[in-house]
């Protein structure tokens, strides 16, 4: 199972909220595609982060579609229940902790409460088919995934990415993630400290 946990790399998470929510906010839907989504902990971070910077009403229009491989075949069902484990929740700020999740007397367990749950839903998918789940979304993240690739493969699923982009969408990826050459022409960069890009 990959190596993550809620809020990792929670500067860029803040880039997304201060830079792409008010372009995403202008649409009657805020559809996300997170590439490479592991067991759901960043997709479920960056629905509480929307969340706490959205009304309610906004919010219900928010949908995550996380994606990954999943060749364990696990991640589908953690992502459906939103139940981790104690040493998976550690790292979440204590007051958005307390916010969201409800512990579970019987397991041991930590529920994230429904209105994160419903935000995100889960298909399994390989980057490398180069077709996306879906189109017009308007962020797309992806981290901790384009290093597995050799530079070819990165340029392909990166125009993957730019296709399923809606006009003026955002992308965003790892900060050590840097966009190739040859994709220039395709991605407005917006800020010098962090990997996030519009379409041009």
């Amino acid at each position: 199972m990959a190596f993550t946990y809620f809020f990792r790399d929670l500067q860029t998470l803040n880039v997304v909220r201060d830079y792409a929510l008010p372009y995403l906010k202008t649409k009657r839907y805020i559809d996300i595609w997170d590439a490479g989504c592991a067991s759901g902990q960043e997709p479920y971070s960056l629905s509480m982060i929307l969340n706490e910077s959205m009304g309610h009403m906004l919010f219900r229009n928010v949908r995550i579609l996380a994606t990954d491989i999943d060749e364990s075949n696990l991640f589908s069902g953690i992502i459906k229940e939103g139940s981790y484990l104690k040493d998976q929740v550690q790292r979440i700020p204590k007051e958005i902790f307390e916010r969201y999740f409800v512990a579970d007397q019987t397991s041991g367990r930590y529920q994230l409460k429904d209105e994160i749950k419903r935000s995100v839903s889960f298909h399994k998918h390989d980057l490398l088919s180069l077709s996306p789940p879906g189109k017009d979304f308007g962020l797309v993240v992806c981290k901790n995934v384009l290093l597995h690739f050799t530079e070819e493969q990165r340029i392909l699923v990166l125009e993957m990415f730019y296709e399923a982009l809606a006009e003026g969408g955002f992308l965003v990826m790892e900060q050590t993630q840097k966009l190739p050459q040859e994709l220039k022409g395709k991605f407005e960069p917006l800020l010098s400290n962090a990997q996030l890009y519009r379409k041009k």
